[in-house]
């Protein structure tokens, strides 16, 4: 809203300063400052309410040190990161931008089926909390409305390098290096030369034609994506402050590639896809990155809130819906590693237990507690030590994710 007041104020009186607001770097150092105030200024207070409230999180006695002692603390502290996120985008970015509009039902929808789950393990008294189907299906419905607006939407559309042969400078001395805007299905293939893939060519079998049917596959991937990354962040959330810190890591690298991808000097430099009107994501990631790191300052070991599924299943919908819309959700394996890590923990200790209690007739376990934070912590590392490393690990994997520019 800011955005357009300052507009407004340039366009008709030029008002002095006014301009600054055009440039997507100002607005999104801007949002950052503001989410980080907000989610710190404003958090202590949602806390005491959510205490006042007897919003408090029931932790089950897993045999781990200092985990019954966390009992009583407020949950549902998600609320204070997607608050610092939405209030700086509404005031800074511009909201008829497709890819904000995205983000924001992403932000929104998310953020329901994790308040909801919490409500019901709260109030109810239910530990399980939403029954896991009900979870899928929310998560399938996002990735479709987000798959279906990305595909449809007149507005998304990416250019792509002409060839040098066709590489021309124009009348004004500017070089033509992109062709036209137009509707693909194509991604960025991390480390190839040539590195860009087109979904629909999966349906090529069909003969020709088969680009027309290439939305199928598309959406499919998308629903893929948001239903994997989401559950990833969702099972890291286990420790105090791990979630949070290794989601505003993934975030800040992504806040680079947007604006890349939507800079068309540098995506021309760095010989990247250019996606018109995707530089906007810049401010949207800039204030859910404040909103992340402001939050660490009442999550860090010992925890005064946690998010709750309120703010893990919405962490995940984001960092998966930002990496889908500027094409880079292939780098997701690797920059989104602890996610991917943490899911694959669970999946292969219940695959290998219920394997082993078949053929032997007892479960057997590779890990000793999933998710692998969990594994650490029975080794009798102490959890701020674990979740400092997996830092460490998360800044190297984001290290290799933003090389990849250039190293094909």
């Amino acid at each position: 809203m800011l955005y357009y007041l300052f507009d407004y104020l340039e366009s008709q009186f030029h008002f002095p300063g006014a301009s600054v607001f055009q440039f997507i770097t100002f607005r999104a150092a801007a949002a950052f400052m503001l989410s980080l105030l907000v989610s710190t200024i404003y958090g202590k207070r949602i806390i005491n309410f959510l205490r006042n409230k007897q919003v408090g999180e029931t932790v089950r006695d897993l045999g781990l040190e200092g985990q019954t002692q966390k009992s009583g603390t407020p949950t549902m502290g998600g609320i204070i990161i997607i608050l610092a996120t939405l209030i700086p985008v509404l005031l800074l970015a511009k909201l008829e931008n497709i890819y904000i509009i995205i983000l924001l039902i992403t932000t929104v929808w998310m953020g329901i089926i994790g308040f909801i789950d919490d409500y019901i393990k709260v109030f109810k008294k239910n530990k399980d909390g939403l029954k896991g189907k009900f979870k899928v299906v929310g998560q399938v419905g996002l990735g479709i409305i987000v798959g279906s607006m990305l595909y449809f939407h007149p507005d998304v559309v990416i250019k792509e390098q002409l060839p040098k042969s066709e590489q021309i400078t124009q009348i004004n001395g500017k070089k033509l290096v992109f062709g036209a805007a137009h509707k693909s299905t194509k991604t960025t293939v991390p480390f190839l030369k040539n590195n860009e893939l087109d979904y629909a060519k999966a349906l090529s079998f069909l003969g020709d034609g088969y680009e027309k049917y290439g939305w199928i596959v598309f959406i499919f991937i998308v629903v893929f994506i948001v239903t994997g990354i989401s559950n990833g962040a969702n099972l890291t959330d286990g420790i105090d402050g791990l979630a949070a810190g290794s989601s505003a890591i993934i975030v800040i690298a992504l806040a680079i590639f947007a604006w890349v991808s939507g800079n068309i000097i540098f995506a021309d430099y760095l010989d990247v896809m250019y996606i018109p009107n995707s530089g906007e994501m810049t401010v949207f990631i800039a204030a859910f990155a404040g909103a992340l790191i402001g939050f660490l300052w009442y999550n860090t070991y010992p925890a005064q809130v946690f998010m709750g599924d309120t703010g893990s299943l919405t962490i995940g919908g984001i960092i998966a819906v930002i990496a889908i819309a500027i094409r880079k959700e292939l780098l997701l394996p690797i920059l989104a590693g602890i996610f991917v890590v943490e899911n694959l923990s669970v999946i292969i200790q219940v695959f290998y237990f219920k394997y082993t209690r078949k053929k032997y007739g007892e479960g057997r376990r590779i890990f000793r507690m999933a998710p692998l934070h969990h594994h650490y912590q029975k080794m009798d590392y102490h959890e701020s030590k674990i979740v400092v490393r997996f830092w460490i690990i998360g800044i190297l994997l984001a290290a290799v994710a933003i090389i990849t520019l250039k190293l094909r």
